[in-house]
């Protein structure tokens, strides 16, 4: 729908707001333009990255996690600032105002752990609908001079869905994620309607298009 506001975050070695939520799609493809082809793929950091932004103030910061999280101090930017409000988690799916798609063709090879930010998502109730792109056995592609393998982590992927009570497609081909995307966004709408659902946060991988780079959507529709 053209009310709806998509913003993009990008995510390789690891994870960046590219472009904030906007209805103007030319905005929107000029920072898809920009994006460049990097080694890496950090699934997790690009689930944290969108809480982030759904939760600006719940204080959800990439350096909270990992095993050396607890070791790290307060970053000078926080500093001084009021710490966020104790949290109590709800129920996986409960929380109707978001909802996460990641599209990938890799597996996580660096980063955070795509089930850890998947745990963090599941406790704030929003779904993650994973999509994934390429082959399972792997395939090697090159850019540049230089070649990486690529293989679809399918079980990550479920996993993810299932922790969060979203659901786990496959695109093998562009027509394919077409379908995909279609069929996601019909879904969408039936619980926006069903749920009075007030906004929508939707992160992808734009892998067809960029190969092994990332592409991150992430979709606001606010009722007024």
């Amino acid at each position: 729908p053209r009310t709806v506001k998509v913003g993009i975050v990008a995510f390789a070695g690891s994870a960046q707001v590219a472009q904030l939520p906007t209805v103007n799609h030319d905005d929107l493809v000029t920072a898809i333009d920009g994006f460049q082809l990097q080694r890496a793929t950090a699934t997790g950091n690009a689930i944290v990255v969108s809480l982030a932004t759904l939760f600006p103030d719940a204080g959800i910061d990439l350096a909270n996690f990992g095993p050396q999280s607890r070791q790290r101090g307060v970053a000078i930017e926080q500093a001084g600032k009021a710490a966020p409000k104790e949290f109590t988690p709800v129920a996986p799916g409960s929380y109707t105002s978001a909802a996460i798609i990641m599209l990938t063709d890799g597996q996580r090879t660096t980063g955070v752990d795509p089930l850890e930010a998947a745990k963090v998502a599941a406790d704030r109730g929003v779904r993650v609908y994973t999509v994934g792109v390429g082959t399972v056995d792997g395939e090697t592609i090159g850019f540049e001079g230089w070649s990486m393998r690529v293989r679809l982590d399918e079980e990550t992927l479920k996993a993810v869905a299932k922790q969060t009570q979203g659901d786990y497609f496959y695109a093998g081909t562009a027509a394919d994620l077409k379908k995909v995307y279609d069929t996601l966004s019909s879904r969408l709408t039936v619980e926006k309607k069903e749920t009075e659902v007030s906004a929508l946060f939707a992160l992808g991988a734009a892998v067809l298009a960029l190969l092994s780079a990332g592409l991150s959507l992430f979709w606001f529709n606010r009722i007024l």
